[in-house]
């Protein structure tokens, strides 16, 4: 049994270290999902899965209030699979391992899926229990939410009887989303032409250490991208009239987490201390300048066999020029809600595709006009270099309603459990709420959740401590929840 088995409240983490023990990443969710139906079908709920494999359970409410509102729990069924370099962990056959450490659970070298997990237990852990006061309660649990939201974009229409909803995917106890930034995916696909290696020297650069992170969350952080470092370096190096041709580049893994590594494979002629030492020189610049916000980043060298072809000159220089070019980031605050972001992107994958590089973007924004912005501006840079825009699975922002109920009833039970006000924020992330709004529009919606750090990566870590706040909350507002009109 794992140590986290034993932690409070206790419905809740023997849940969650169940769903650690069964692989979930994106798309291979259907394990998980099949031992949820065979528990429910036990357990005599109604329990339904639709077209895309999104799955519905339904438990009646309990005594005395079977005429209040129904209210829907909402979470989604995969995680983000990120490990440390060098781990051999197979996200799709091997368990998550959490441990605590200190006010912290954390797992062993890989992402934890705390997000969602927690509120996939937390949403089980409900309908397990038979001491909780609810109002009649549906759980709806999405598909692939990590890599493009397609359980909520294609959720079945007409499925849910719930005119409230909560999503218990929020990262900061506290702290009520009542909106968040919609998205789009875009690709930047630059054509690579091939040429004969002429030279007689090659090296493997490696760029690591970096922190990641979450693209939307923690994009205002200031934290490094390593495919945007790698692209400075070869730019840096062709300024310092060192001649070279790439032979092979990547970077990141996944397209909404600030990547952390990147590498490539250069050729050359002369003596290779030359490069090293330029290379060394680069590493030392950047680890001044990042020195608070990534004092871990390394750059290094090792000699590796002689690639047979390398790009062409100009295939490179428009990658490079390209690469350093494209914007990453922050790209505007917001004017409405002060401290959030209104529009970023991030450069998430950079990997070879037969003759093609392609870079793998995550454009947000909490208007559509910011998304549309930023997609012209990356247009425009793929004419420029030559190189295909293409751009898909758009999903939409969620728009904050202020006079919800359901939104004023979670703050006075937040409120009850803090002794302080908690606040009312949007998120510059993508919850599934915009969509589900689209498919059920007059469902009032809010989201909550425990504290959750360095979510998407490795480092992913969930507040012991926060998750029994963030229980108290939810079972409050459950045991709460008003009568119909």
């Amino acid at each position: 049994m794992s140590e986290i088995s034993t932690l409070q409240p206790a419905l809740l983490w023997q849940w969650f270290a169940q769903i650690c023990e069964i692989p979930h990443p994106s798309h291979h969710e259907d394990k998980l999902a099949e031992f949820i139906v065979d528990w429910a079908k036990k357990r005599g709920f109604f329990v339904e899965r639709d077209e895309v494999g999104n799955l519905l359970i339904r438990k009646a409410a309990s005594a005395g209030m079977e005429h209040c509102i129904p209210v829907a729990l909402q979470a989604h069924l995969d995680m983000v699979p990120q490990a440390n370099e060098g781990s051999s962990h197979n996200f799709e056959q091997d368990p998550i391992r959490p441990h605590i450490v200190g006010d912290w659970v954390k797992a062993q070298g890989t992402t934890l899926g705390a997000d969602n997990g927690i509120g996939l237990a937390s949403a089980l852990a409900v309908l397990e229990s038979d001491n909780l006061a609810h109002p009649p309660l549906e759980v709806l649990l999405t598909m692939s939410e990590e890599t493009g939201m397609d359980g909520a974009i294609h959720l079945r229409n007409g499925w849910l009887q719930s005119e409230w909803l909560i999503n218990t995917d929020t990262e900061e106890i506290g702290e009520i989303y009542i909106g968040c930034a919609g998205g789009i995916n875009a690709n930047l696909e630059f054509p690579i032409e091939w040429q004969a290696n002429s030279a007689s020297q090659s090296l493997q650069i490696n760029l690591k250490g970096l922190r990641g992170g979450h693209s939307g969350c923690d994009i205002h952080t200031g934290r490094a991208n390593a495919i945007k470092l790698l692209a400075r370096l070869f730019k840096h190096l062709q300024l310092a009239d060192l001649q070279f041709n790439l032979a092979e580049i990547h970077g990141g893994s996944i397209r909404n987490a600030i990547p952390r590594e990147a590498g490539a494979i250069i050729t050359f002629c002369g003596n290779s201390s030359t490069f090293e030492q330029a290379i060394c020189e680069f590493n030392h610049v950047i680890k001044e300048e990042l020195a608070l916000i990534e004092p871990n980043v390394e750059f290094s060298v090792n000699s590796i066999a002689l690639p047979q072809q390398v790009f062409t000159t100009e295939s490179q220089r428009n990658l490079i020029n390209a690469l350093n070019l494209l914007p990453n980031g922050v790209i505007r605050n917001s004017d409405v809600i002060t401290g959030v972001v209104e529009s970023s992107l991030s450069v998430g994958v950079l990997k070879m595709q037969d003759n093609t590089v392609k870079a793998t973007i995550l454009v947000r924004s909490l208007i559509e006009s910011g998304k549309q912005y930023i997609t012209e501006l990356l247009s425009s840079l793929a004419d420029l270099s030559g190189a295909k825009a293409v751009f898909s699975a758009p999903y939409p922002g969620w728009q904050p309603v202020n006079d919800s109920a359901l939104v004023q009833l979670t703050e006075q039970h937040y409120q009850q459990v803090l002794g302080k006000a908690p606040l009312i924020k949007v998120i510059h992330a993508g919850l599934e709420c915009g969509l589900l709004k689209q498919h059920y529009p007059h469902i009032e919606m809010v989201s909550i959740g425990p504290t959750i750090r360095n979510a998407h990566s490795p480092d992913e870590q969930v507040n012991i401590a926060d998750v029994q706040t963030y229980w108290t909350v939810l079972t409050q507002v459950l045991a709460n929840i008003p009568h119909k009109a």
